[in-house]
């Protein structure tokens, strides 16, 4: 007697068991659905772009010290300001630090700092906007008014004014840049939350006796997940911007740590002349942060159920 097969596990390169419209298991559906997403991801030829070009950077920061030879803190004043060349591929900096490895070791320092910055501030951000948008009254306005606060000032400005008030380093900086990050998520998943919250979803959760608080955490708190993906993911060129400009302003990482805002900081007055020096940096943080606008723009059209 013939026996149906068993769709519950997937075979090897099968489309179908990813497709199904009726998934079988939790592990189908979560690998289904992220299947679907990188199916729409690929279709944006810029959104691949910028997928491979966060992945490569990414890459290269962590295996630094495998692809080169120099220490980024070395100094060798007979080779300073060199052109790039086959012993130098970037050149070197004003006391004949090899740009290559300073760019690589900096990659280490910007993104982690916004790593950071996003590991803080996504979680914090997502609880204080569903706390707010599920309780509404008294709670939800001085949540919203604190959020308000905190837009009114530009980021750039009131991170300043933190590391001021601290002192300077990548730490004040990572904690700056947190504080002035979040306000942006909260009010995008109150947003979220007040859309859900009177759904028969809901309704039937507190039906079973759910709390508040797991309502609020199981139910909500995962539904606003996909738009503060992409959010962070638009954000992430923002956060990289505003690392680079408190280390340029002397604010952030102190020299001679080799992150790219420094860099750019203590070789502007090379801008005519060896003009490479403090180019090199500048194109790093452009790059990468437009390959993060290129990927939140293919999130967003993904993930994002208004846009489809």
């Amino acid at each position: 007697m013939s026996t149906l097969p068993d769709t519950s596990q997937p075979r090897a390169g099968s489309r179908a068991w990813l497709l199904a419209d009726t998934p079988h298991t939790r592990t189908q559906a979560v690998w289904g659905r992220r299947y679907r997403i990188w199916l729409g991801l690929r279709k944006n030829p810029l959104a691949v772009t910028g997928l491979f070009t966060v992945l490569i950077v990414l890459l290269i920061s962590v295996c630094a010290p495998w692809l080169t030879s120099y220490d980024p803190g070395a100094q060798d004043l007979a080779h300073r300001l060199e052109k790039p060349s086959s012993l130098h591929w970037l050149g070197t900096d004003e006391l004949g630090r090899d740009t290559l490895s300073r760019i690589l070791y900096g990659g280490r320092i910007t993104l982690g700092m916004v790593i950071i910055v996003v590991a803080i501030v996504a979680p914090l951000g997502l609880l204080i906007g569903c706390v707010a948008g599920y309780a509404g009254g008294l709670l939800d306005r001085i949540l919203m008014r604190i959020t308000d606060i905190f837009l009114a000032f530009p980021r750039l400005i009131l991170a300043l004014a933190f590391v001021a008030a601290l002192k300077p380093g990548i730490e004040s900086a990572i904690l700056a840049i947190a504080l002035t990050a979040w306000p942006p998520y909260a009010r995008l998943a109150r947003a979220e939350t007040m859309q859900v919250r009177g759904t028969d979803y809901i309704a039937a959760c507190r039906l079973t006796g759910a709390t508040p608080a797991r309502i609020v955490l199981r139910h909500i708190m995962p539904l606003c997940v996909p738009s503060l993906v992409v959010r962070i993911t638009l954000d992430m060129s923002s956060i990289i911007i505003t690392a680079a400009s408190l280390g340029f302003l002397g604010m952030g990482a102190q020299p001679p740590s080799p992150e790219w805002g420094a860099m750019i900081a203590t070789a502007r007055r090379f801008l005519f002349s060896e003009w490479w020096v403090p180019l090199i940096p500048a194109i790093a943080i452009f790059v990468t942060s437009l390959a993060f606008n290129f990927l939140g723009d293919g999130l967003r059209d993904v993930l994002d159920p208004k846009e489809k």
